[in-house]
């Protein structure tokens, strides 16, 4: 079992409070969870606040770009991996950013993961968009930002046309460093199930009940034997809450508490029932994380990837990271 943390690239306002922490602490951060053993960090990616965030916090949330930030952290580390959790694919120039992703796993020295979605707000989708498209449909947006990074990253000249994106004859090197390069697919639908089954070197759905986790596995492993692929092949890596306590009933005291309880409510048009965020998570006593991730692993988890820390402040997130990796991962892992 691997595991690893989701550092605050664009959580400012919707997890944790404004000014949470200083730019240069995320590479610090993230240096301190080498140190401590974890398989990599992660960045979510968020260009302007959802209404509710404006709507309720003072101060303008920091919100870095996500592939920059990681290379910086790639830059002071050795070992660590780096991953998107999740890159906003229909945010995204495709042909740049194929680019950019062989750069960075290039200069890194294959160290970096994509981890790609639709992203968790439309609202923030048509702020950028702005009047580019006529009811532009994200879902076709990602489907041909993946079809050309494919292209761009596999072969030696390639072209597109599609209905959003095209380009012409483009020859692209370097390629990843990675063959193949962890591409992960986000989202627990189906139909993400199939994508990450069909072209994915991972899976990385957000939380829901073990029990939802545990038949999407299933649904992923049929679909990719039923297409000649190795399930094997094909990380499960679910993005869950992390919060450690004493006790059980301290942790779900301070978790409650915390601004990831109303980040979670928000999300709750995704299907996640906010009512299940204690029991679908990693919050509790050492030892009773320890037996859900015991769970995790006979359904047929590989990583508990980019946790999302449920803290108010640097500190109290630094000290989770130590305590987690102390109490939990020898006993996990």
């Amino acid at each position: 079992m691997k595991f690893s943390v989701c550092l605050s690239t664009g959580y400012e306002g919707l997890v944790y409070p404004v000014d949470f922490c200083k730019p240069q602490s995320l590479i610090s951060q993230a240096q301190l969870a080498e140190r401590l053993g974890y398989d990599s960090v992660w960045g979510n990616d968020h260009i302007t606040p959802p209404v509710y965030v404006r709507d309720h916090v003072k101060g303008s949330p920091n919100f870095y770009d996500v592939l920059i930030t990681l290379a910086m952290i790639a830059q002071a580390t050795t070992k660590l991996r780096v991953g998107t959790a999740l890159l906003v694919m229909p945010n995204r120039e495709p042909v740049y950013l194929a680019k950019q992703v062989s750069t960075i796993d290039q200069m890194s020295g294959g160290r970096f993961m994509m981890a790609v979605g639709l992203g968790a707000y439309r609202e923030e989708f048509e702020a950028w968009v702005g009047n580019r498209y006529t009811s532009p449909h994200r879902g076709d947006m990602m489907e041909e930002g993946l079809e050309i990074f494919r292209k761009l990253t596999t072969e030696k000249i390639s072209s597109f046309s599609g209905k959003y994106y095209s380009y012409k004859d483009i020859e692209m090197s370097p390629k990843p460093h990675q063959k193949p390069f962890p591409l992960f697919i986000g989202g627990h639908s189906l139909k993400a199930v199939e994508r990450a089954a069909e072209i994915g070197q991972g899976w990385l759905p957000g939380w829901r009940p073990f029990r939802e986790i545990e038949e999407r596995i299933q649904a992923l492993h049929k679909h990719a034997q039923s297409i000649g692929r190795n399930p094997k092949e094909i990380e499960v890596a679910p993005q869950f809450s992390l919060l450690v306590g004493k006790t059980q009933e301290a942790a779900e005291k301070t978790y409650m508490a915390s601004g990831l309880v109303a980040h979670r409510v928000s999300l709750a048009h995704t299907g996640r029932d906010p009512v299940h965020q204690v029991t679908a998570n990693l919050v509790g006593s050492p030892d009773h994380i320890i037996e859900k991730i015991h769970q995790l692993k006979k359904m047929g988890v590989d990583h508990c990837a980019a946790m999302a820390v449920a803290v108010n402040s640097e500190s109290e997130l630094l000290e989770q990271l130590q305590w987690f990796a102390e109490e939990v991962m020898p006993h996990a892992s």
